[in-house]
């Protein structure tokens, strides 16, 4: 049980906190009697190339870790003991780094804007881009992101979940909008999707262009057993803890969270009004609970899936000629380069042997947010067409 405290208290680990913070004291501070220089990162130039700097004297080896980027940036100290390193250009996205000092991992102590994550927290730099890319924030009309808290009596704790409504929605209208659940993958928290993916930026967007329909998105926390994301119970590789896991958030999901959204916000009833969706394991969640509750969701989509049971007969036991005429959209993707692009093309394959229709896509990109934000504009604007 957690205590009274507004946020869900594994986001805060006061321990990791001290030892986060320590470290950055002793890597920002100079020497005694040493003028402090003026240190900025990261700058973004006017090509897209970003330089990253970190004030670290007494450091052998400085790297940053940047994603999208395959190998580490290695910067170069100068005399005033700040370590400066850029990149080759960049295209204009949202990318999450984390700096490396001698073996140990800290955030950019320089930077307030934040990648949150349960497991590896990191630092995010925006390389800005026009207009008409999706996840950049433009003069349209914008849409309001909820932030709900409620006890689940099916796992036992205290935890969240946010609502996106689109722009002009109102409570008092007579108006009904289809609902999109949005799933984050593993060690993510509930914030993910907006915090990270640009999630109602995009919806933003799309909707003003008209290429999206109005839609509400419900982004809830994604695990039903906490101790599934966890750095000493094996992780995600735990298969009895990460179906379990599976299990009990599905029947929080339809049993807790969206009965609370049907009751708070205007939105529509029946599968053709009900989509899921979600990247790595909030994809694998999304095939689950969308396979298995084709009364409840007609549109399923999923981004880079991985780590069901591996038994798709056991996983997807109704599955079969018959049940594709309930699916309206079956949208499967991942990254050319992912890790798990073989799993997927499995996943394709087996549905595809079942008689099912899907649409199966494949993108430049690996296990990252660049791949996901896409993903997501293309699928929001296949939905509830």
């Amino acid at each position: 049980m957690l205590g009274s405290h507004p946020f869900p208290r594994w986001q805060i680990n006061p321990k990791w906190a001290l030892v986060s913070f320590l470290a950055v004291i002793l890597v920002v501070v100079p020497a005694h009697g040493q003028q402090h220089p003026v240190v900025v990162s990261p700058e973004v130039g006017s090509d897209n190339r970003v330089t990253f700097r970190i004030q670290a004297p007494n450091a052998k080896e400085v790297t940053v870790s940047i994603e999208s980027v395959k190998e580490p940036l290695s910067l170069k100290r100068g005399d005033d003991g700040v370590w400066v390193g850029t990149t080759e250009p960049l295209a204009p996205d949202y990318y999450g780094y984390s700096f490396r000092v001698d073996g140990g991992t800290l955030l950019d102590p320089l930077n307030p804007l934040m990648k949150p994550n349960l497991l590896h927290p990191g630092s995010m730099v925006h390389v800005p881009g026009p207009s008409t890319l999706p996840w950049e924030v433009s003069d349209v009309p914008h849409g309001i992101v909820h932030h709900h808290f409620y006890h689940s009596r099916i796992i036992g704790d205290d935890r969240d979940f946010f609502v996106y409504t689109p722009p002009k929605y109102d409570p008092h209208d007579k108006r009904l909008y289809p609902v999109l659940c949005l799933l984050h993958g593993f060690s993510d928290d509930a914030s993910a999707w907006t915090a990270v993916g640009q999630a109602n930026v995009i919806l933003d967007n799309l909707i003003a262009q008209r290429k999206a329909k109005p839609m509400i998105v419900v982004m809830p926390l994604g695990y039903g057993v906490m101790d599934f994301v966890s750095r000493v119970r094996g992780g995600y590789d735990h298969a009895v803890i990460r179906m379990e896991s599976f299990d009990k958030f599905r029947e929080a999901l339809l049993t807790e969270v969206m009965p609370q959204v049907e009751a708070t916000y205007k939105v529509a009833n029946g599968p053709n009004w009900r989509a899921i969706a979600g990247l790595s394991m909030g994809g694998a969640e999304s095939l689950y609970i969308g396979l298995n509750a084709l009364d409840r969701f007609g549109w399923i989509g999923a981004f880079s899936s991985g780590g069901i049971t591996g038994d798709p007969e056991k996983d997807f036991p109704a599955i079969g000629p018959k049940t594709s005429s309930q699916i309206r959209l079956l949208w499967i993707a991942c990254g050319k380069d992912d890790h798990l692009v073989d799993a997927n093309q499995k996943t394709r394959d087996w549905l595809l042997s079942k008689g099912l229709h899907l649409t199966w896509t494949e993108t430049p990109g690996a296990h990252e947010w660049p791949v996901w934000r896409r993903n997501l504009a293309v699928f929001a604007s296949l939905i509830f067409q």
